[in-house]
């Protein structure tokens, strides 16, 4: 196990520097933070200065080292749009996008298991093969025309929901959070089903593959030889061997929730990191960029790690082999 997970370790490590290389070369061929900063008017010596400053007349080594002891910090200097320091405007935008993503996946996970376990125990029946048809079309609609027709259909036409925003958010330290106030639960409705729907299919249709995948099994035949009840069988071996493919991509698309909310956030203007980035791509803000790259990053690595580990807990396949020194 130590030598397992000091292996992915050493993996995260070496994936989060490439990426701090390639956040780096965007301070290097994006643009001139220079300019950006003193403006066309500035004289060449103000200009020198400010470089010297920045440290940007060092050499391209010496500036990644730099770049990378400031990015382990958290520092990404100050937004060229801004003015603000980059690390205090990702602090206030992270919990909206956390709190969004965490509500979109509880509840694709709460609908897609059970519905995925329905839809291949009862593969025959009217509710399945119409959920299957459903699914369909969740996979096939992109996100931004399902917040649209959602808008219309709970916000425009009926008023149940607010259209756009976060509501009402209680302050718990440098934290923010809407989900101890009854009008951020209303906001945050629409956004999470909207990008939750994607989710919620994609997880329902892998556990009813899986699912009929174990049921065909020579274990779950011998289960039933010995008698046990199609309960036990159902949920005691056939559930419990589906969910490990299952918490793989799971784990991995809480991270895609989190990196990829950028359009659910643009159509609800929901004020977290996706649309801080949309922002930032728009007037060339390198420095948010950049943060919004490293940190998008390090929440994949560390998520895939957990995620390995899970699986080396819950496949007892991989405990033997590493047993073994394989």
């Amino acid at each position: 196990m130590l030598a397992f997970t000091l292996r992915r370790l050493i993996q995260a490590v070496l994936v989060m520097v490439v990426v701090a290389l390639i956040a780096f070369l965007l301070f290097q061929y994006v643009g001139d933070p220079v300019v950006f900063l003193l403006g066309q008017d500035a004289t060449p010596e103000q200009k020198q200065a400010l470089r010297t400053a920045l440290g940007l007349d060092r050499s391209f080594v010496v500036q990644f080292w730099h770049f990378l002891l400031n990015a382990a910090q958290g520092e990404f200097g100050l937004s060229l749009r801004q003015g603000a320091k980059v690390s205090r405007l990702i602090a206030e935008r992270f919990p909206a996008t956390l709190e969004l993503s965490l509500v979109a996946a509880l509840l694709a996970l709460a609908l897609g298991i059970p519905m995925g376990v329905y839809a291949a125990l009862k593969r025959g029946s009217l509710l399945s093969q119409l959920m299957m048809t459903v699914s369909l079309l969740g996979v096939s609609l992109p996100t931004f025309l399902i917040g649209i027709l959602l808008i219309l259909l709970f916000s425009v036409t009926l008023g149940w929901f607010p259209s756009f925003g976060r509501g009402e958010v209680v302050q718990l330290g440098w934290w923010s959070t809407g989900l101890l106030s009854a009008d951020g639960w209303r906001h945050i409705v629409l956004p999470a089903v909207t990008l939750a729907v994607f989710q919620l299919t994609l997880i329902m249709r892998l556990v009813r593959s899986e699912m009929l995948e174990v049921l065909r099994t020579d274990y779950i035949k011998f289960a039933k030889a010995r008698g046990l009840s199609n309960r036990a069988i159902h949920f005691g071996h056939a559930l419990k061997n589906t969910l490990v493919p299952v918490i793989t991509i799971t784990g991995l698309q809480l991270g895609s929730l989190i990196a990829f909310s950028i359009i659910t956030e643009t159509v609800f203007q929901w004020p977290g990191m996706g649309l801080l980035f949309i922002q930032a791509v728009t007037f060339a803000d390198i420095p948010v960029m950049a943060a919004y790259l490293c940190l998008i990053a390090l929440i994949f690595v560390f998520i895939n790690l957990v995620v390995d580990l899970l699986y080396f807990v819950v496949d007892p396949r991989l405990r033997s082999s590493a047993t073994s020194g394989h």
